[in-house]
């Protein structure tokens, strides 16, 4: 499932950085070289069953999404998003390591399944514990989880567009990749412990995403935002676990993979070289001077707000159900408050694409075929994950009993 999520992804990011890099001046060799390298370390995450073998593909992944993010050297900005990803990602690792070191010494074992077989006799409960945690904080870093999010905004921002769509969809996912795998597989014997720590961790995630969304006026820099705030969707799903919750991780990060993947390519295509074009005010207009852009974008940013029938709210759906049937209330509740916050910023580009009168020399007009059939394929399947979600879901399903 991940797999295919994420070969998808790097065709969609390949597609829309074939003109876009012409733009920007960026070397194409390397580029695509790393978006390759990132991909198999994804992939490795994603199909590893050993604690050893996650953290190699973690470190194949980032060390590749740390240049990428600076592959625009003539841009301060990207040098400064690639810096600052490169400390915080090296200080998140350590985190790991020393909670996988941890969780050898108190099971014995690298290996998940092992692990799982060792909790209920381990003796070194509280070394387990810390262990957990050591993970949660590194995770939570790769997944943007607040207090873990500090340097999302600025590296999304920073990066090159395209660069961003490969981290907010495939990154954010490998990460969740391993998170399910870890904790609702090797450690689901302790879903009491960890549980309410993510508990707290997926209100916080949720509410500061969606209220520093709303004062952003630059979208780049304001789905940054919202990706965080996704994350803590995602996390009450995590919360609910059981086949439910697990079901409902795999389901909302497919269809989030398309609406963001489709939302950043927007932005890529109305950008220039040295002209980035993100705040809200280049969209003014946008929906009459180039219309296939302005209903693509407008049909990602309602299903990013959750409007049915789109993706966005299918995902929700499953994942409030989810938290309700394992009674989890009042997160839910959060939730669904947190989601009616989202549309007043959301919502505010369609109103600029469509209500709010725009210069027409705001935007260049070019041919951009392959990037412009990324952008129709991600709404194309926006729209058919959200009116045919079962065949999604059971494909969910069956994926997350695998485990």
């Amino acid at each position: 499932f991940f797999d295919l999520l994420f070969l998808f992804a790097g065709i969609l990011v390949v597609l829309m950085s074939m003109t876009y890099l012409e733009g920007t001046g960026i070397p194409a060799g390397d580029y695509y070289g790393l978006v390759s390298f990132a991909i198999v370390g994804m992939i490795v995450m994603a199909s590893a069953t050993d604690l050893i073998v996650i953290f190699l593909g973690l470190e194949v992944m980032s060390i590749s999404v740390y240049v990428l993010a600076g592959a625009w050297r003539t841009q301060p900005r990207s040098n400064e998003a690639a810096l600052k990803y490169f400390l915080l990602g090296a200080f998140a690792t350590g985190f790991l390591l020393y909670g996988i070191a941890l969780i050898y010494g108190a099971t014995g074992s690298f290996r998940l399944d092992q692990i799982a077989a060792a909790i209920p006799s381990t003796n070194a409960h509280r070394m387990l514990i810390a262990g957990v945690a050591m993970l949660i904080v590194a995770f939570g870093f790769k997944v943007a989880a607040v207090p873990f999010h500090m340097w999302t905004p600025d590296v999304y921002e920073g990066a090159p567009t395209t660069v961003t769509a490969l981290m907010a969809v495939a990154v954010k996912a490998a990460g969740f990749a391993a998170f399910v795998r870890i904790f609702l597989h090797g450690l689901a014997g302790l879903h009491a412990d960890w549980s309410m720590l993510l508990w707290v961790i997926a209100a916080l995630t949720m509410t500061v995403g969606n209220v520093l969304a709303l004062a952003q006026t630059s979208v780049k820099r304001m789905l940054a935002y919202s990706s965080i705030a996704h994350a803590g969707y995602i996390l009450v799903a995590f919360v609910a676990a059981g086949a439910a919750g697990g079901t409902a991780v795999l389901f909302y990060l497919l269809a989030y993979s398309f609406m963001t993947l489709g939302a950043f390519g927007v932005v890529a295509a109305i950008g220039e070289a040295g002209e980035p074009n993100e705040n809200l005010d280049d969209y003014a207009g946008l929906g009459f001077r180039r219309p296939l852009l302005g209903i693509t974008m407008a049909i990602f940013m309602l299903s990013l707000t959750g409007i049915p029938p789109l993706a966005g709210f299918a995902g929700k759906l499953y994942i409030f159900t989810a938290a309700i049937r394992e009674g989890y209330y009042v997160l839910a509740v959060i939730g669904v408050l947190n989601s009616a916050i989202s549309a007043a910023y959301y919502i505010r580009v369609p109103i600029a694409m469509y209500l709010t009168p725009g210069a027409e020399a705001s935007v260049r007009l070019v041919r951009q075929p392959y990037l412009l059939t990324s952008i129709v394929v991600s709404a194309v399947l926006t729209v058919l994950v959200g009116v045919f979600p079962a065949l999604w879901m059971q494909l969910a399903r069956l994926s997350f009993l695998s485990l």
